[in-house]
């Protein structure tokens, strides 16, 4: 079963943001939307790539009113030594989630459990808490943040307006589709 237009199931967790731990749960991500970013551990090779990617993308995340959220089965703490010691994940400023009891990896169906680790899943959640995009990728393939951005801007035009539809590649400011009977076969 998918979980396009689910609720983010409930959850409390310990993360690492801007050199301190705060909880974080579910409720969180209500009211504004959201990136729960998933990957396999900290401390490795394509990891770091893509959450530096983040990191260098946040501001314009910001700018849309979006949230990030790093999630791996390692503990808060790990994230934090992970923090300190690389010069690539120093640069983050967003909220790194620990889930050691696999309790996100479960909810969002990404957890390898054989390995203890999560496969690298992105998930956007609109600001009522539903998913609107999953994306799972094998774990020798990196993201990038820029098409996520993409992706964000085309599921925020969505959710605003009703009746229309964003094509393949659709840019912000790009011709948008209204979904009728007279365009069926002319596109």
């Amino acid at each position: 079963m998918s979980l396009i237009n689910t609720e983010v199931k409930p959850f409390h967790a310990t993360a690492y943001k801007n050199g301190e731990f705060i909880e974080v749960s579910e409720q969180d991500m209500i009211g504004k939307w959201s990136v729960v970013f998933f990957y396999p551990a900290d401390f490795t090779f394509v990891c770091p790539t893509e959450l530096g990617d983040l990191a260098d993308n946040y501001a314009e995340f910001q700018k849309m009113g979006v949230e990030i959220y790093s999630v791996s089965t390692d503990t808060h703490f790990t994230h934090k030594a992970w923090h300190d010691a690389s010069e690539e994940i120093k640069k983050i400023q967003y909220t790194m989630v620990g889930d050691p009891t696999w309790t996100l990896a479960k909810n969002f169906e990404v957890l390898i459990e054989a390995e203890g680790l999560a496969d690298r899943g992105t998930f956007v959640i609109d600001p009522e808490g539903k998913i609107q995009i999953i994306e799972i990728n094998a774990g020798g393939i990196g993201r990038d943040a820029q098409e996520l951005l993409r992706k964000v801007k085309a599921a925020q035009y969505v959710h605003t307006h009703p009746g229309e539809v964003c094509p393949a590649k659709w840019k912000e400011g790009e011709a948008t589709l209204a979904p009728s009977i007279d365009l069926i076969g002319k596109i």
